[in-house]
């Protein structure tokens, strides 16, 4: 198949998807045209094997999504940022979730010692992560134990992270939500692990420096 029929075949499968749904879920249409309410912000990787939807078994306008390279939220990020604010402001979400995955290029790429270019800024913040865990992390010997590791205290920091943001903290002691979670993503065997973040305890922590609405 060339890449031109690849393309073409994306528009021809829209067609099939659409005309088996007017069959088996008449209902979709009108589901997608309605307002969206949904009660979960994803944040994860852009990564093409892992689809939120699919994998938290969630249907159309259940989950708002944001999606980049190794599920970062940076405070330069306005894109990450710009969505949290929705999510948190007008959405109302219920939960923001991390979701990093085992198996994540972006990981490997910041634990190589190699020049990426303009990835470099944004590999840095991964970097610093590292340098942040720096001693877990080198008593690791297997290569593969250490980046699953990195991993999940990429996810874990990326919610702290989350917990800085003003418009999360107010709605939190305002309203209790949104909850925090972070999640990892096993691409072997597609199952979701539960990191257990604990929110109240991070709050705690960062509340001498962070605090932006009197709360902490």
């Amino acid at each position: 198949m060339t890449d031109q029929e690849k393309y073409d075949k994306i528009f021809e499968s829209n067609n099939s998807w659409i005309e088996k749904n007017k069959v088996d879920n008449p209902g979709l249409f009108k589901l997608l045209a309605a307002d969206q309410h949904p009660d979960f912000l994803y944040i994860g990787c852009s990564d093409s094997r892992v689809h939120p939807n699919q994998i938290m078994g969630l249907k159309p306008g259940e989950v708002f999504i944001h999606r980049n390279i190794a599920n970062m939220v940076i405070t330069t990020d306005l894109s990450a940022l710009s969505v949290i604010n929705y999510g948190v402001e007008y959405l109302k979400v219920k939960y923001i979730i991390v979701c990093g995955h085992y198996g994540c290029g972006g990981i490997q790429a910041a634990m190589a010692k190699s020049d990426y270019g303009i990835l470099n800024p944004w590999l840095r913040t991964i970097r610093d992560v590292y340098h942040l865990h720096k001693k877990e992390l080198d008593a690791i010997e297997s290569k593969d134990a250490k980046h699953r590791r990195l991993v999940e205290l990429n996810t874990y920091e990326q919610c702290r992270n989350i917990l800085k943001i003003g418009e999360v903290q107010k709605s939190y002691y305002e309203k209790g939500y949104p909850k925090v979670a972070a999640w990892v993503f096993d691409i072997k065997d597609a199952r979701l692990h539960d990191l257990h973040f604990d929110l109240d305890g991070e709050l705690e922590k960062i509340k001498d420096i962070y605090d932006i609405t009197g709360n902490l």
